[in-house]
This record gives structure tokens, C-alpha cells and sequence, in this order.
């Protein structure tokens, strides 16, 4: 009876998702893109026409054009202190048509300008947050991570600024923090070693800072996956793609057995690495692959055995 039941709600559920013609009571509805409408193939039924188009109603085929034809400014963008909604004064001196100003222009525009600059931060808070949106701005260069990365390290600034978790900390270490937390949320592979290496903070205050702000603010990051450094690693190390593909299939196997935890996931990539390039044959020195993940060569010497005798393989003598 039970059962009768629940595939009785499932049926219905099924239903309920399914759009019918109110005609013809069938599921042939479909969509004609060059009259814009939504069309009962059945009965021939019109359901809707003429729909919105949020679009541009110009055309562009190439980058000129859209330029010439756009009538916005740039998006929201929450990487600037003031989300981009600001003014600027050309510092070339002309006027709108592109004609030279007098002398006395000059003075009064560069008078403009400072004052300009002075009013886009009018409080400390904004101070404080313009310089942290720049520091964020200046590693994420240096580390060549994506825009979205940026955008999220921002966020998190933001909402640490609202939350009052700065105070007693300094300024570039809840920002370095906070893009280490946006490069593990966006699953960008890049370790606390290598962000620490392009800060003004030491490594010691960033981890400590990181694991404040994420308990503070509820942030949730699943575990390193070991996987996501192989690719860069063996790009920077230039070895077979045979050693990198067997290199991913000892990291999936022994991180099953649970040999990874508690262990660095750099070194535990980079011994992967080593250990591949034993079974292909392929010589890999252990400097250099302790070098490119920034660990020790002792690390790599004890993690790289590890994982062979778990996976119960011996490299070929």
C-alpha cells in the first residue's frame, strides 16, 4: 500500500514538471526561435509570443564595434573598494572634443584631481579597504590565478571588514588569508607555501589568520586534493605524459587507503611524481621535483616509498 503510494506522488511529480498544451493536453511543445514563440506541434497552438530580449539592440562583429557601440561602462566589479562606481579626469587636458585648455585649465583641473583622489576614500574603513583590494590586486598577479579568484578574495575581505575580524590583525594578512581561502573555494592549486612566498606576511600568521576567518565566517573547504597540483608540477618539470597520467593513478590509489592525510599535499603530488617517473623509467632528480613543489628533498624521499609499497609496486632495477 505504501509503495502504491509513493509511485502514485512520484507520477504526479513527473506531471507537475512536464508542460501540457491546454488544448490538446499533450507534452509537444516546442519553441520556434525565428517567430518567437512557444508552439504546441500537436495542435499548432500559440502559447506565448513576442518575448523580452534583454540584449543590445545593435550588433557587433568584432571588438572595435562593441566598443563603439556600447553605451555602459565596465561591470560591478567587487575587486575595487569603490565596486567601479567612480569618475576619472583625463589627465591629457583636453576638452570633450578633443581640443587642447588654456593654461589656467591646467591648474584648476589639477586641483580636480587631488581632490578627486581624496574623496573616493572619505573614512578609515575605506582606506584600509582600498589598500587591501590592492595588495590582493598585486598577489594575484604574481601568482597568475584567474579573475574570478580575485573577485572572491574580495568578497571574503568584505565580509571579514563587516564582520570586525580585522581588528588586531594586520592588513595584508587577513588579504593574503583571504585569497588562500579563494584559491581553495575556486579549486585553484596553489599551496600555502607558494602564496606566502609572494606576501609581506610570514607563513606562520597567514595560516593562523586563514583559520579564523574561516571559522568565523562559516567558510566550509573540502580537503586538498593532492591530483590538482600534477598537472602544474609536471608542465614546470616538462616530463612524459605517460609519467603524469600513472602519477594521477598513484594519487587516486592511495589517497582510497587514506595515506595522504595528514601529509602536505604538494609533497605528496610531487613524490607521486617521482615515483611515476621510477616506473616509467624515466629519470626525474628529487631536487628538482622537491624544488618546483617547494618542499624538501627528505619529503619527497619518505612519501614516494610510501605510496609504492602501498600501491605494492617496485620500480625496474
Amino acid at each position: 500500500m505504501t509503495q502504491s503510494i509513493i509511485d502514485h506522488a512520484e507520477t504526479e511529480s513527473r506531471e507537475r514538471d512536464v508542460e501540457l498544451c491546454p488544448d490538446c493536453e499533450t507534452d509537444t511543445i516546442v519553441h520556434d526561435p525565428d517567430r518567437g514563440e512557444r508552439v504546441c506541434s500537436e495542435c499548432g497552438l500559440v502559447l506565448t509570443e513576442d518575448p523580452i530580449d534583454y540584449g543590445p539592440e545593435w550588433r557587433a562583429f568584432n571588438a572595435k564595434e562593441h566598443d563603439e557601440l556600447s553605451r555602459v561602462g565596465a561591470p560591478l566589479t567587487q575587486s575595487m573598494h569603490d565596486r567601479g562606481l567612480t569618475t576619472t579626469i583625463d589627465w591629457r587636458n583636453r576638452d570633450a572634443n578633443g581640443h587642447s585648455m588654456s593654461a589656467d585649465k591646467h591648474g584648476q583641473l589639477h586641483r580636480l584631481r587631488i581632490w578627486q583622489e581624496r574623496i573616493r576614500t572619505k573614512n578609515a574603513g575605506e582606506r584600509n579597504l582600498k589598500y587591501a583590494l590592492s595588495e590582493i590586486d598585486r598577489m594575484v598577479s604574481a601568482l597568475g590565478v584567474p579573475r574570478p579568484v580575485k573577485e572572491t578574495a574580495s568578497v571574503i575581505y568584505r565580509r571579514a571588514l563587516e564582520a570586525d575580524l580585522i581588528r588586531g590583525r594586520s592588513i595584508e594578512g587577513v588579504a593574503t588569508s583571504a585569497l588562500y581561502t579563494a584559491c581553495r573555494k575556486e579549486g585553484i592549486p596553489r599551496s600555502l607555501e607558494e602564496v606566502t612566498s609572494v606576501s609581506r606576511v610570514d607563513q606562520r600568521e597567514i595560516g593562523r589568520t586563514y583559520r579564523y576567518i574561516a571559522d568565523e565566517l562559516g567558510i566550509n573547504l573540502e580537503p586538498t586534493n593532492p591530483r590538482q597540483f600534477v598537472p602544474r608540477f609536471c608542465s614546470e618539470l616538462d616530463v612524459d605524459k605517460d609519467v603524469e597520467t600513472l602519477a594521477v593513478e598513484i594519487i587516486d590509489q592511495t589517497t582510497e587507503q587514506g595515506l595522504h592525510s595528514g601529509k602536505s599535499p604538494t609533497g605528496f603530488a610531487a613524490a607521486a611524481i617521482y615515483a611515476a617517473g621510477l616506473l616509467q623509467d624515466e629519470t626525474i632528480p628529487q631536487r628538482a621535483v622537491a624544488e618546483t613543489a617547494q618542499t624538501t628533498v627528505v619529503t619527497v624521499r619518505n612519501r614516494y616509498r610510501e605510496q609504492l609499497e602501498a600501491i605494492d609496486r617496485t620500480p625496474a632495477t
